[in-house]
C-alpha cells in the first residue's frame, strides 16, 4: 500500500460503493465524499476515510475519481466553491467517470490543466452487476501517459480498460454504447410482445436467439436492463446529433420510446427469462 496513490472518490452511491470496495480490497487507501450522509457511512464501513467536501478530497489525494451523475454534477464537484480544483495540487489526475457530453468533459479538462492537473475521460459501462464483480468496461479519452497512470487503479474494478482517443472520446464511446443498448432494449420489448401474441415460449426463443444473429447483451442480461437512465443517455445522443447537423431518425425514435420502455419494464415487460422479466435494479 505504501507505493500506491491515495485515491479520492467523489460519489459514493451504488456504483461508487462497489468501486471503493474493490479499491480497498486491492490495497488502495480511499478518501470518499458524497452529499448523502448514508452513502458516506457505507463507504466508511468498507474502510474508506470520509471527507466533507470535494476540496478536502483534492487536498488529500493525487488521483481522484468522479463518480457522480451527469454534466452538472461533475462540473459542480470540480468547479464550485469547495470543489476539487480549489485544493488539488499540480501533477494530480481527475478521472471523470460520470456520464458527460464530450464537449463538457473537454471544458473540465481545460479548467484542470490551467492548474497543472490532468483529466482522464473515463466513463464506465456494464452496469451494477459488473461493478459488484469488478468486471466493468472503462472507455477512456486522454493522454496515453495519463491513461497508463490510471490503469492499475481502474483495473481494480474493471475487466477491460480501453483508450479510444483524446479527451471526449471516452464519453463519445459510452454514448454510442448506450444508444445501441437502448435500440436493442426497445426492440426486445416489441419482439417479446409479438412473440407472446403468437404463443411463443420466450425462454426457449431467448435460448435460440442467444446463439444466433439476434443475440445482444440486452437479451443476455434482460433482468438488469432497467431503462432507468435511458432518457438522459438518449438526450446526450440527440444533442450530439444536433450539433453535428445529422439526421438520426432511429435515435430520435428511441429517445421517445425509452420513456415508455422504463414504465413497461417496471410493470409488464416481456418475460424473456421466465423470472417475471422485471429489472432487478
Amino acid at each position: 500500500m505504501a507505493n500506491k496513490e491515495k485515491i479520492g472518490l467523489i460519489g459514493a452511491g451504488r456504483m461508487g460503493q462497489a468501486m471503493a470496495r474493490h479499491l480497498i480490497k486491492n490495497g488502495y487507501a480511499v478518501v470518499a465524499q458524497d452529499i448523502e450522509p448514508k452513502a458516506v457511512e457505507t463507504v466508511r464501513g468498507l474502510g474508506a476515510e470520509a471527507a466533507a467536501t470535494p476540496a478536502e478530497v483534492g487536498h488529500a489525494c493525487t488521483f481522484v475519481i468522479i463518480a457522480v451523475g451527469y454534466d452538472a454534477e461533475a462540473e459542480a464537484v470540480m468547479l464550485d466553491k469547495g470543489g476539487l480544483l480549489e485544493t488539488m495540487g499540480p501533477g494530480g489526475v481527475i478521472g471523470v467517470s460520470s456520464t458527460c457530453t464530450p464537449e463538457h468533459v473537454r471544458m473540465l479538462a481545460e479548467k484542470a490543466r490551467a492548474k497543472g492537473i490532468e483529466v482522464l475521460d473515463a466513463p464506465i459501462c456494464r452496469g451494477q452487476m459488473a461493478a459488484d464483480t469488478g468486471t466493468m468496461l472503462i472507455l477512456c479519452g486522454g493522454k496515453p501517459e495519463v491513461f497508463e497512470r490510471g490503469k492499475p487503479i481502474y483495473s481494480t474494478f474493471g475487466k477491460d480498460y480501453v483508450l479510444l482517443g483524446d479527451i471526449g472520446a471516452g464519453q463519445f464511446g459510452k454514448a454510442m454504447n448506450n444508444f445501441l443498448l437502448w435500440v436493442n432494449g426497445i426492440a426486445l420489448i416489441e419482439a417479446g410482445r409479438l412473440s407472446e401474441a403468437n404463443g411463443m415460449d420466450l425462454v426457449k426463443l431467448r435460448e435460440a436467439l442467444l446463439i444466433s444473429s439476434g443475440a445482444s447483451d440486452a437479451l443476455k442480461n434482460w433482468e438488469n436492463v432497467s431503462f432507468l437512465w435511458a432518457l438522459k443517455d438518449m438526450q446526450i445522443v440527440s444533442r450530439m446529433a444536433d450539433k453535428a447537423g445529422l439526421s438520426m431518425p432511429i435515435a430520435g425514435a428511441i429517445k421517445e420510446l425509452v420513456k415508455d420502455g422504463r414504465r413497461i419494464k417496471q410493470t409488464n415487460p416481456p418475460d424473456w427469462t421466465g423470472k417475471g422479466g422485471k429489472s432487478k435494479h
